[in-house]
């Protein structure tokens, strides 16, 4: 079989970026023109009609660095310190290598006097009860004690990436380590080519009231863009690394969850495009809008919208992505479903989901059905996807299947910023052979 090739993001160059040295003659003036930078991916910027991203002033985050707002770095430190340097002036910070953002370990984020053990024969629903949560417990209390630790390993793991940033692996194997980048009310800004392993939180919180049984509630997502514009996600890979769900123990009868989501678009954010990652290996993965609340609908309304396309979500769960109030622009995506595969596309309040041209493989006993999730009344959609190959209509099914949900078609808009439209016949080929990390062309 021929190996597909790789046609990757349609890029431009942001030219004038800084000065060229130049060999003139006479009294003409050199112009940056006359180079663009087209080898240094770097300095390459969104291309326009690439997605929600490239609307309005488009996306080109900082690609204008001059040379001392250039920087490569190797740990998180150093990372953290490039992020502050210069304020929001262009920056490009370049990552080599795998940078850890764990900290030295799960103890050293512990304040005095916490103890795990302790902890958990307090809040034993056998003793606790499952009818109160534990929000209102003092901070001298084992649930305060676990604030507190939470609280230092919160500013330990999570990066605030400002106005005007790139940040690029080098190479096929950069990356982070329990990061948490957070992109709050910012714009412009580019992330590439970066390999992240999930943040695991050393200390989640018991919740008896959630659902008839409680849950684990944990924290740090591997990417936030919470009220930001413009901000292009690109050869990236997002995954549960060396410690999927499957390794993490149970506590009252529930999983010991220390994952969050690996992608949250929410607050109000806009303008975003992800397009040629991977999305592997976890439960609840991107979360567009994170409440139905009438404080958040006012916020979210006339926002959130994001453009997927060519993106490889395998071995999920569910999430990629549940929609609230967004218009989303899902195209030539590939889904591969593993073990415990829920849903894909989760229809939430108000959301004007576009799913076309998507291949689903499916295994044995996970029905097409399954692949659209009615949360709230709101029309999608979904024309031209293939499941296992044959081309199906995505609402049908689910209506088939699913009667007691009903899903009506027609998102009620029409995307028009799309550069290169794939057959979804051939979206596999394409998309597992070209997204994800260390691809980049």
């Amino acid at each position: 079989m021929r190996t597909p090739k790789c046609h990757g993001p349609v890029i431009t160059t942001l030219v004038g970026c800084t000065a060229l040295a130049l060999a003139v003659t006479g009294a003409g003036t050199a112009s940056a023109a006359a180079q663009p930078r087209h080898l240094d991916p770097a300095h390459q910027t969104l291309a326009p009609n690439d997605g929600w991203a490239a609307s309005g002033t488009g996306t080109t985050g900082g690609a204008a660095a001059d040379r001392a707002h250039v920087y490569t770095v190797t740990t998180w430190d150093a990372f953290k310190a490039a992020l502050a340097d210069g304020g929001t002036a262009p920056k490009i910070i370049k990552v080599q290598g795998r940078i850890d953002a764990d900290g030295p370990s799960c103890a050293s984020f512990a304040v005095p006097g916490y103890d795990f053990d302790a902890y958990l024969k307090t809040y034993d629903p056998a003793v606790w009860g499952r009818d109160r949560n534990l929000d209102a417990e003092p901070d001298d209390s084992p649930e305060g004690l676990r604030r507190a630790s939470a609280a230092r390993q919160d500013a330990y793991v999570k990066a605030e990436i400002p106005a005007n940033t790139t940040i690029i692996g080098v190479g096929g194997n950069a990356g982070f380590k329990g990061a948490s980048l957070q992109m709050k009310g910012v714009d412009n800004v580019i992330v590439r080519n970066l390999l992240f392993e999930s943040p695991l939180d050393c200390f989640p919180q018991w919740d008896p009231t959630d659902t008839a049984d409680g849950n684990w509630n944990s924290e740090y997502d591997s990417a936030v863009i919470y009220g930001s514009t413009h901000v292009w996600m690109d050869h990236d890979t997002f995954t549960d690394g060396d410690h999927p769900d499957s390794t993490l123990p149970h506590y009252y009868g529930r999983i010991y969850e220390q994952h969050d989501g690996e992608l949250d678009i929410v607050k109000g954010a806009d303008y975003v495009t992800a397009s040629w990652n991977v999305f592997a290996d976890h439960d609840k993965t991107i979360l567009i809008g994170n409440s139905d609340g009438a404080a958040t609908a006012a916020v979210d309304r006339g926002h959130l919208k994001v453009t997927f396309h060519h993106n490889l979500f395998s071995n999920l769960v569910e999430r990629a992505p549940r929609v609230r109030f967004g218009q989303v622009d899902s195209y030539d995506n590939h889904f591969v479903a593993g073990d415990g595969y829920g849903y894909s596309y989760g229809i939430g309040m108000e959301s004007q989901l576009v799913a076309e041209h998507n291949a689903f493989t499916l295994p044995a006993g996970a029905d097409a059905g399954h692949v659209l999730k009615k949360w709230k009344e709101a029309p999608v959609t979904a024309d031209d996807n293939y499941v296992n190959g044959t081309l199906t209509d995505l609402i049908a099914v689910h209506n088939a299947e699913v009667p007691g949900e009903v899903l009506q078609p027609g998102a009620g808009w029409t995307p028009t910023l799309r550069t290169k439209v794939d057959p979804a016949n051939r979206v596999p080929g394409i998309v597992d052979h070209c997204a994800g990390a260390g691809r980049l062309r």
